[in-house]
């Protein structure tokens, strides 16, 4: 079967999401491009009761000015509570003492990663822009951008390496985010 009858019967995966292309600002979809920044956490931990409370009442602000603005949160790595739990499961079927001594450890291992990882969260706005050209949109990226310092946030626009990589991991595409090729398979094409 060649490559365009297989892609007669069925969507690929860009297309069933919705995804066209990389664009200079964003990711163009078929519902309008998505402009990504990424927000630098901040440790609440220290801060005092007024300080998180001024950061809430910026994070209002924020959401107020900028109405269509989405929040997301993510690990900056794949959770690996899959792998724990089969680790663990092998555990206590095994009857080797190494294999357990083996299992034992890997699962510490994946606790120690799990544990440096929890405090690498990722913050990522975005915003979609409907029906407006190249230039539009740029402005539009940089307001938003003006808008999320001003009350604050230290904030950054998200670039096609870093949206590539939380693609890979929100598919599971990448355990650590590893940055993919454009083109699935490319490196193995001579």
């Amino acid at each position: 079967m060649n490559f365009k009858m297989r892609k007669k019967k069925g969507n690929s995966v860009q297309e069933l999401i919705g995804i066209k292309r990389f664009t200079d600002y964003g990711l163009l979809t078929n519902k309008g491009e998505i402009l990504f920044f990424k927000i630098s956490p901040t440790n609440i931990s220290v801060l005092s009761k007024q300080s998180i409370e001024q950061k809430i009442n910026s994070l209002k602000l924020l959401l107020s000015a900028v109405p269509d603005l989405e929040v997301t949160c993510t690990d900056s790595a794949e959770c690996f509570d899959n792998n724990k739990a089969y680790l663990q499961d092998r555990y206590e079927k095994e009857s080797n003492p190494k294999i357990k001594e083996l299992l034992n450890k890997d699962m510490e291992f994946l606790d120690d990663i799990q544990i440096e990882m929890a405090t690498a969260r990722s913050f990522i706005f975005s915003v979609k822009c409907k029906n407006k050209n190249a230039e539009q949109v740029f402005q539009t990226a940089n307001d938003i951008e003006k808008t999320i310092s001003g009350e604050g946030f230290d904030v950054g626009r998200m670039g096609k390496e870093d949206i590539k990589r939380i693609l890979a991991l929100y598919f599971g595409a990448s355990l650590s985010g590893d940055l993919l090729p454009d083109v699935d398979g490319l490196q193995y094409v001579k």
